[in-house]
């Protein structure tokens, strides 16, 4: 009884918000108003297997599937769901985006017998910088709606690099190509992996980390991000 009146004091003077409109949260809602959770741009990749995120990878990474949760565009409302998860410590946002990858990827043929969640890993002196990784916090919502685990111990970032903003579709691949290494691979041996990041932009990163995994015998990795870009 105690909690709820205190939930209600501070509902009162700090009411929630919608943190991808903005409006305020009605009763029963959690992070994301209703209205946008209906409007949020689904890609439904999920279920086709030669979409074309996964034909952007063709000839150069063979993972297994590939999908995106929502398109992303600049000013939208997921680019106010990833800026807060990346940038302001909302959390509660990576969750939500999680559990709305996990509830398409169930759905999905191609996704189905995964063994574990990887996130893809911050280096650490970026990750001390943040406080924690979005990408981590995105898989804990994949987790809490499917159940998989989540290994965060086997794939490692080894080299701390800048940002890839505003840098060209080779710029980027140059800049991450050989950052991540595998440890304890053993673990890893004839699994198949979901390989979890924010956004998928030119791929680079998906690439450089999908071939660091791919040295373990018997892998098989797919990929799902929260966006994408749009078009």
């Amino acid at each position: 009884m105690l909690k709820i009146i205190l939930d209600s004091i501070i509902n009162l003077f700090f009411p929630s918000v919608c943190a991808s409109c903005g409006t305020l949260l009605l009763k029963g809602e959690k992070t994301v108003c209703t209205t946008c959770r209906y409007l949020l741009p689904k890609t439904r990749y999920e279920l086709n297997p030669d979409n074309p995120l996964m034909l952007n990878f063709l000839g150069q990474i063979p993972f297994n599937a590939v999908t995106a949760e929502f398109f992303f565009s600049k000013s939208g409302h997921v680019q106010a769901l990833i800026h807060g998860l990346k940038y302001h410590g909302a959390k509660e946002n990576g969750i939500f985006l999680g559990q709305e990858i996990g509830k398409s990827i169930k759905q999905s043929p191609v996704f189905q017998g995964i063994d574990y969640i990887i996130p893809v890993p911050l280096h650490p002196k970026k990750q001390k910088i943040r406080g924690y990784n979005q990408s981590m916090v995105i898989a804990q919502g994949i987790g809490e709606e499917t159940g998989i685990p989540i290994v965060g111990n086997c794939l490692i970032r080894k080299v701390f690099t800048s940002t890839q903003t505003k840098k060209s579709r080779e710029e980027r691949w140059q800049n991450v190509k050989d950052i991540f290494a595998v440890v304890n691979a053993s673990q890893l041996e004839g699994k198949h992996v979901l390989l979890v990041d924010d956004v998928l932009t030119t791929g680079a990163t998906l690439m450089a980390a999908g071939k660091a995994l791919y040295d373990v015998k018997d892998i098989k990795v797919s990929v799902a991000t929260a966006a994408c870009a749009s078009g």
